[in-house]
């Protein structure tokens, strides 16, 4: 009756310019794919259908879709799209949505790109007690020939030596661990470098220029300088001036009392809102007894800077008066004292000053060394002569300073050697003579001469800064009681 053929399934005309048109669009997208490494991107084809029915079972349309997809892509994961012929991922098999078909390949890296060479990166380490840069370098992998090429490489480079414990070394070195670089900070100002430059290395340094500001501070005495000058915030270096710079008017071993009062203008270092150091004392008042000093820094046209009184007259004199900073009075200028070891009546020709072994002693002024060496009961002895006049003995020493001897010149302040019990001497301590014109004196009571004012041609402008800065401490000095007050 009727033949029986195997019917190929018929589909609307619609249908069919719809699946020739998704090879159209497959076969372009798969072409213009580069055969070159590229980077995958999301991919959203979008083709729109209309009026797609599908069975509650996948249709045939769907079937035939999934064959073209197959034999064109390979599902695979990551993506990796080198060529047609390679694999595209997509999300799921195709699927038409009423409106669309999504074909949406997931996200994926990129190949893979050469790997980039890093730059070297420093490495610290920090210095522990006793460790030198010979054991740095060692701990580093460095052998003892490259130490030897940076310490010869300049003078400079030797500052890597001078290491302090706590201290940052920072090396970098390359990738057959050789080195090209070392650096460390010496302190919050500084900054050293050394840099390879062929077979050599070049030093550098950095220095960051602090700002300078004005600071005031003041106290009032009740023990001792030291512990008002630190509770007025002065550091130890400040106080060491300021008894430096009154030193010549005030002797501060014996002649400090309860009450006694400063107020001091000095320099304070910061770098950004760190204070990193103090600077000069600029101005000074000191109250000793009821007494008041006052010192001003000042800078002469040719560069030299001294201290002078408020009135232009110079601090300096020919002497200070204490060869011993800050030791005590053990016993004074006696012409009918008993002798503690002799016990007899022998005048006491100076003033003794008690103070540990080893204590630094100070010529009391400029002069040449006449005598080194031992000298009776006043043991080890250095005699300074200062001019025709003036003469100063300083005995029972436990050793000279280094490359002292007779002929020697020495300056105002300069350590002499130290102190000791050698001779006749029941301690240690400072014996100290001074003679005017061959004969003792009492070295505490002597009045000493006075060096140059100031010079006449710098005087107004002397008195200019001198009148601001004792303007200044006295401003400051209300502004600060005020402020106690409230």
């Amino acid at each position: 009756m009727g033949h029986h053929k195997s019917k190929s399934p018929r589909y609307p005309k619609s249908h069919l310019m719809a699946a020739s048109g998704i090879a159209a669009a497959l076969s372009i997208f798969l072409l213009v794919i580069p055969t070159t490494e590229v980077e995958a991107k999301r991919t959203l084809v979008q083709l729109e259908l209309q009026e797609v029915q599908l069975d509650d079972t996948k249709s045939a349309l769907s079937e035939e879709l999934d064959a073209l997809i197959s034999e064109t892509v390979t599902i695979s994961s990551p993506l990796e799209m080198t060529s047609t012929a390679e694999s595209l991922h997509t999300a799921a098999s195709p699927e038409v949505v009423q409106a669309g078909i999504n074909l949406q390949p997931l996200a994926a890296e990129a190949d893979v790109a050469e790997p980039v060479a890093t730059a070297p990166e420093w490495t610290s380490v920090t210095v522990d007690s006793g460790q030198t840069l010979s054991i740095l370098f060692q701990n580093a992998g460095l052998s003892a020939n490259t130490l030897h090429s940076v310490l010869d490489s300049s003078k400079e480079a030797k500052a890597f030596t001078r290491l302090r414990a706590g201290q940052e070394l920072e090396f970098k070195l390359d990738e057959q661990g050789d080195l090209l670089g070392l650096r460390s900070k010496v302190n919050s100002l500084e900054t050293i470098h050394i840099e390879r430059d062929g077979d050599s290395y070049v030093f550098s340094k950095d220095v960051i220029e602090p700002e300078v500001s004005t600071r005031f501070a003041s106290g009032s005495i009740t023990s001792s300088l030291f512990v008002a000058a630190q509770n007025a915030g002065l550091s130890h270096n400040l106080t060491m001036q300021m008894a430096n710079v009154f030193g010549y008017d005030v002797d501060f071993a014996r002649e400090i009392r309860q009450g006694d009062k400063f107020d001091v203008l000095y320099e304070e270092k910061h770098v950004g809102d760190q204070r990193v150091g103090t600077g000069n004392i600029l101005a000074a008042r000191f109250t000793n007894r009821g007494r008041i000093y006052t010192a001003v820094r000042y800078t002469d046209s040719q560069g030299n800077s001294s201290y002078y009184r408020a009135d232009g007259t110079s601090m300096r004199k020919a002497f200070i008066r204490t060869p011993v900073e800050f030791a005590r009075i053990s016993s004074r200028f006696n012409p009918g004292r008993r002798h503690p070891v002799l016990n007899k009546i022998r005048a006491h020709k100076g003033v003794d000053y008690a103070a540990a072994t080893g204590t630094p002693i100070k010529a009391t002024g400029d002069g040449r060394v006449v005598h080194v060496g031992r000298k009776g009961g006043y043991g080890n002895t250095v005699v300074i002569k200062h001019g025709q006049t003036y003469q100063t003995l300083y005995a029972h020493m436990s050793r000279y300073a280094s490359g002292l001897r007779v002929g020697s010149n020495v300056a105002q302040g300069q350590v002499i050697g130290y102190v000791g019990a050698t001779g006749l001497a029941t301690g240690p301590h400072l014996h100290y003579e001074f003679q005017v014109s061959g004969r003792h004196v009492d070295p505490l009571s002597v009045k000493l001469p006075a060096s140059d004012p100031i010079a006449p041609s710098e005087r107004a402008r002397f008195l200019a800064l001198s009148k601001q800065m004792m303007a200044s401490l006295d401003q400051q000095g209300g502004t600060q009681l005020a402020q106690l007050d409230d």
